[in-house]
């Protein structure tokens, strides 16, 4: 076990190294940089100007030596200043990730809570109107982009029912109720997709189960239908669960960068957006580097917790 959990996690570095490098060229194609923003939105510069800005930021470099200077601070751990604020990466990164970890695990939640269920009860009424039914909602959310569930969501609520979610955050330390009205519908449509895949998954894997042998011999000894689904085949079809969250995790973060937006939750998505209108080159790098990291070592936790619920893992 130590030396699958050692081999899984130096994984992580290379994979990071491969992010470290597509972020940086890729957040370069982007037309215009923050020089020429500045011109743009503060009046004319003369070339001296323009070229002394360049040198400022760092841009009169050639390219690889950019990347080696980024990257030879992001392995001290500083992911650099941001050249709108003046402020850490680091520090603005922290400063939005409550919001940003609290919708994600809402929308978790929403998914499992509903998924679940309805993926045990198609695969119980298994061909019946019901289970068509099911599997119909299930492919019509999958099919609908998280931006457009979010606008309808707001709209729906408004419109019908005269209510809008908070705008001002408000923590859930510092007002539970306030912060559970703020978050609840962002995390309904976040996780609306998710629900669909949990409840996919979960058919799939139930439908499986009680095919199995133990499961035949439960119901020779006389246990009612409704005891062996939930005694016996629930904990096994729910293995397969795990590493779907966690594949699902990175759905799920970025979907965040678009339901943020929408809501105007002052999240780390919402940042990165930010980031990029304004060109902010170090903190549109170091928030996609963080965000991989983030769903690299939940995906690593999932991977340690699967390995060790099947052994068959760690020890293939």
């Amino acid at each position: 076990m130590r030396r699958y959990v050692l081999l899984r996690t130096l994984s992580i570095l290379p994979a990071l190294l491969g992010v470290s490098v597509a972020v940086f060229l890729l957040v370069r194609l982007i037309p215009g940089t923050v020089v020429d923003q500045m011109v743009g939105t503060e009046g004319s510069y003369s070339e001296e100007s323009m070229r002394a800005l360049r040198a400022f930021f760092g841009l009169d470099a050639p390219i690889h030596v950019q990347y080696a200077r980024w990257l030879g601070a992001v392995l001290r751990g500083d992911l650099g200043t941001s050249w709108r604020t003046g402020l850490p990466v680091v520090q603005m990164i922290v400063s939005r990730l409550e919001v940003t970890v609290e919708l994600t695990l809402v929308a978790l939640l929403v998914a499992a809570a509903v998924g679940v269920p309805l993926g045990m009860l198609s695969a119980r009424r298994e061909n019946t109107t019901l289970d068509h039914v099911v599997r119909l909602v299930s492919l019509f959310s999958l099919s609908i982009p998280v931006f457009w569930q979010a606008t309808m969501l707001i709209l729906a609520f408004s419109l019908w029912l005269q209510w809008a979610p908070p705008v001002d955050f408000v923590s859930l330390a510092r007002d539970p109720l306030r912060n559970l009205a703020i978050i609840t519908l962002p995390g309904v449509a976040l996780g609306t997709a998710v629900a669909a895949v949990f409840m996919r998954m979960t058919r799939s894997s139930v439908l499986e189960v009680m095919g199995q042998d133990y499961i035949r011999t439960a119901r020779a000894k006389g246990l009612a239908e409704q005891g062996v689904l939930w005694r016996h085949a629930l904990k096994n079809s729910l293995i397969p669960l795990i590493t779907v969250a966690g594949v699902q995790m990175g759905y799920l973060l970025g979907g965040a960068v678009i339901t943020e937006e929408v809501f105007t939750l002052p999240g780390v998505g919402r940042l990165l957006l930010w980031a990029v209108f304004q060109r902010d080159y170090p903190l549109v790098q170091g928030t996609i580097l963080f965000i991989s990291a983030l769903f690299m070592v939940s995906n690593l936790v999932v991977d340690l917790l699967y390995a060790y619920v099947d052994p068959r893992i760690r020890r293939g």
